[in-house]
């Protein structure tokens, strides 16, 4: 199951890149992990480089916005590549009329790409963002809209591979659960965040920009999210630091603590093999 570690110093000197994972290990989507951020900003002055690689619908420059907001501050990296940054390629790509599927807020993906929002029954194609109301919806919700999509044979481009993110305490379903169900409704989905292959190619892009020379055995991953950070960082063949205490710690955190035996009983299960362990990145 990997090494516990109890500081992020204790392994940053075998590193050159960290490719950081946001919600879950740097904030909640309410609350920054004020620890977190430190650990990051000192192994900057260490030398690592630091992109963050976040399952985010928004463009790189949104979040920004809100990891400011949250009180995430920008000397904690060098780079910021997000799902919506990737997904974007993916619809310029495809049909060019879309219907966004997800809150207003998310408007910005499609913001400058040669594409024509329109209704649900003149889509050609399904940009999917999230939920319209997040706060109480769930894949159910929406039965009636994806059949008729699946029929058609619409793909849909989920900007949010996540399945679920904590947002202060309460677990809020994304667009990758919305596009889970889909494919379990017979439909199309076209995928770039993680796990998915091109999101890491353009971390490991936007990491070389600021080192230029560095083998992929001396890349970390930190994340906390099994079907995504986890799978993905393995898959692309990357060290992992996997961060025990975020939206898996129901699992295996008994009163605050977590119970080894139960976290490897559950790695075990998920087949996963993270290198280091540490219940919050400090």
């Amino acid at each position: 199951m990997g090494k516990r570690i109890e500081s992020f110093r204790d392994i940053g000197g075998l590193y050159d890149v960290a490719l950081c994972d946001v919600w879950g290990v740097l904030h909640n989507g309410v609350t920054a992990y004020k620890e977190a951020s430190i650990a990051l900003e000192a192994a900057r002055r260490e030398g690592l480089a630091v992109v963050l690689i976040t399952n985010s619908p928004r463009v790189a420059p949104k979040v920004v916005e809100q990891l400011r907001a949250i009180g995430v501050p920008d000397s904690v990296y060098d780079r910021i590549i997000t799902s919506g940054d990737v997904t974007r390629k993916l619809i310029a790509e495809g049909p060019k009329k879309v219907f966004l599927l997800g809150p207003e807020r998310d408007t910005g993906i499609l913001e400058g790409l040669d594409v024509q929002r329109v209704d649900a029954g003149e889509a050609e194609s399904i940009v999917c963002t999230g939920f319209f109301d997040d706060e109480t919806e769930t894949p159910d919700d929406y039965t009636d809209m994806l059949t008729a999509w699946s029929a058609r044979k619409v793909p849909l481009i989920c900007a949010n591979p996540d399945l679920v993110v904590e947002r202060g305490h309460r677990m809020i379903p994304c667009a990758g659960a919305m596009a889970a169900y889909y494919e379990r409704l017979g439909g199309q989905t076209r995928i770039a965040g993680k796990p998915h292959q091109p999101i890491y190619d353009a971390a490991i892009a936007a990491a070389r920009e600021v080192k230029s020379e560095f083998p992929l055995s001396r890349v970390v991953a930190i994340g906390d999210g099994m079907p995504t950070d986890v799978r993905g960082a393995l898959d692309y063949g990357l060290d992992l630091l996997y961060i025990s205490h975020g939206i898996h710690a129901r699992e295996y955190v008994v009163e605050g603590h977590t119970d080894e035996a139960a976290l490897g009983a559950f790695l075990a299960r998920e087949q996963a093999s993270p290198k280091w362990w540490m219940p919050r990145l400090v």
